[in-house]
């Protein structure tokens, strides 16, 4: 296998894994450990992928480029939005995290009288120009493709932030508690958590019961969840007795 086609089959590998041990990687490649050693270097120079203790774990554009993850769920995650801004009082300060379900949710934003913080250029360029919203731009390093603002820069912003509520999505839902698909996402979203009074996952019902890359936080940090009808009784259950409350939106 060429030099380069290797490279890029282990870009492939860790971007569709999100984590790949160095021994997976070496048996796909057919190259010793050595070799992939070498091209995780090289990769991590060009900020593809983070080398960790025993593997990758991958760092470079999204694990689906936004424009991609719009489509999928769309109907379900439009009526997630739109129950989401409901619970939304006039003169709230609210936090908006990265992603499409709360791009959705600032979709129903118009017209309400509202402090918005934001780390998300898409949700920046949509309520730049609405006049009832006083708009808060978070800094940082901006991921590709997803329009995220992520990074030391943006940790630091938040640290000087405090909202009533913190409207964000995750990559998955288990026991454990919320994951998502990127370590420096996560260290910006843990800074959107210590900044807000009151956290609101908004997610299709797909995310439960899967985890992603970096585990977020515990159930025990969100306090209302908003999903669409597909969510199990199982799950239901596991919210209310985790005191969990739960927002069902209707498609």
């Amino acid at each position: 296998m060429l030099l380069d086609q290797r490279r890029q089959d282990i870009i492939n590998l860790v971007e569709s894994e999100g984590f790949v041990s160095l021994q997976q990687l070496s048996s796909r490649a057919g190259v010793s450990e050595s070799t992939v050693r070498r091209d995780l270097e090289y990769l991590e120079k060009i900020g593809q992928v983070r080398r960790t203790r025993g593997g990758a774990a991958f760092t470079g554009e999204s694990l689906t480029a936004l424009d991609e993850r719009a489509v999928k769920d769309l109907p379900q995650k439009q009526a997630i939005g739109r129950a989401a801004a409901e619970l939304i009082q006039p003169g709230e300060a609210i936090l908006l995290d990265g992603g499409t379900t709360t791009l959705e949710v600032a979709r129903h934003l118009a017209g309400k009288s509202l402090q918005v913080v934001t780390n998300s250029l898409p949700v920046i360029n949509l309520l730049a120009n609405q006049p009832q919203i006083e708009l808060v731009a978070i800094g940082g390093y901006v991921y590709p493709k997803t329009g995220v603002a992520l990074g030391p820069l943006a940790t630091a912003a938040l640290s000087r932030i405090h909202v009533r509520r913190l409207f964000m999505g995750v990559g998955g839902i288990t026991a454990s508690g919320l994951f998502n698909s990127n370590t420096l996402l996560v260290e910006t979203e843990q800074a959107m958590l210590a900044a807000a009074e009151e956290v609101v996952v908004v997610t299709d019902s797909s995310k439960f019961g899967h985890a992603a890359l970096a585990h977020l936080c515990g159930l025990e940090k969100v306090h209302r969840v908003v999903a669409d009808a597909g969510i199990s009784e199982e799950w239901k259950d596991r919210l209310s007795n985790a005191g969990i409350a739960l927002t069902i939106a209707e498609v």
